[in-house]
């Protein structure tokens, strides 16, 4: 290992694992090379990279890349808690997704890390006042990668969307940190009113596959949602909640189970 290599390890341990990563897959992968340095290799920060992969991605005919790049270049800059946020996400999906096997993975090929990074410039934007541009990228992540986040919507680090697809998330939600949800989770409103409508979801939590959860309810840290099931009504932290609508059938079988994947119902085990 160089000298600058050894550095960046110490500075942005997930960065040089991602250069390293992408190094190796050229190797063996002569074909993708090109592209590899292209997306990764010729690029010095985590930051500027995936504003280039994403500008990439959702360009089109009305804005071409060079513009979303510097869109997105502004959003990440200097920008020490999208910055943190990133890295905890790529971490995220590494450690609970079997199918991710590199770090490299979910930066070049993962829809839901993609929209997730997508969300957080546009909420950049949303906070700089720049609803319009924050609304376009929305609206080219939703095209993109079938996901529906809104802008305005507040979202920790450490997120995992698995797979993404279907997956919409509110003006007024929020998601606490170490999150996981897979695909076709809504958090979504309940009506037609205005004003905070949709749901809080705290640290910890798993949402399985389709699980709905609708209106201004609070989903307690470290509960746990089965899959399908419509959750309309408070979930205490640590339990887990079950059904068309949910109701509450006993408590989470592992201390963390946005992190340990675990897709059980209470103490017996049985599968959602």
């Amino acid at each position: 290992m160089t000298e600058t290599a050894k550095k960046l390890a110490t500075v942005d341990p997930v960065w040089s694992q991602i250069r390293e990563d992408a190094t190796k897959m050229a190797e063996n992968e002569p074909t993708l090379s090109g592209f590899l340095h292209a997306t990764i290799l010729n690029f010095e920060r985590l930051e500027m990279a995936i504003a280039s992969h994403l500008s990439e991605k959702l360009a089109n005919s009305e804005i071409g890349a060079r513009s979303l790049c510097e869109v997105f270049e502004e959003a990440f800059s200097d920008n020490k808690a999208i910055s943190e946020a990133m890295r905890a996400d790529i971490v995220a999906h590494f450690d609970r997704d079997p199918a991710c096997r590199s770090y490299v993975d979910p930066v070049l090929y993962f829809k839901g890390f993609l929209a997730l990074q997508t969300y957080r410039a546009a909420n950049w934007l949303i906070g700089e006042g720049r609803r319009g541009m924050a609304l376009y990228l929305q609206n080219r992540a939703s095209e993109v990668f079938q996901a529906d986040i809104h802008p305005a919507a507040k979202i920790g680090k450490g997120v995992f969307i698995d797979h993404a697809t279907g997956v919409v998330i509110g003006e007024t939600a929020v998601v606490g940190d170490d999150v996981s949800m897979l695909h076709g989770v809504t958090l979504g409103g309940s009506g037609k009113e205005g004003g905070d409508r949709h749901p809080k979801i705290g640290d910890g939590v798993l949402i399985s596959v389709g699980a709905k959860v609708l209106g201004n309810i609070r989903v307690g840290e470290c509960a746990k949602i089965g899959g399908g099931s419509v959750v309309l009504t408070d979930v205490p932290a640590y339990q887990t909640a079950v059904g068309v609508p949910a109701k509450i059938v006993g408590k989470v079988t592992t201390p963390e189970p946005s992190r340990q994947m675990d897709h059980s119902v209470g103490e017996d085990g049985d599968a959602i």
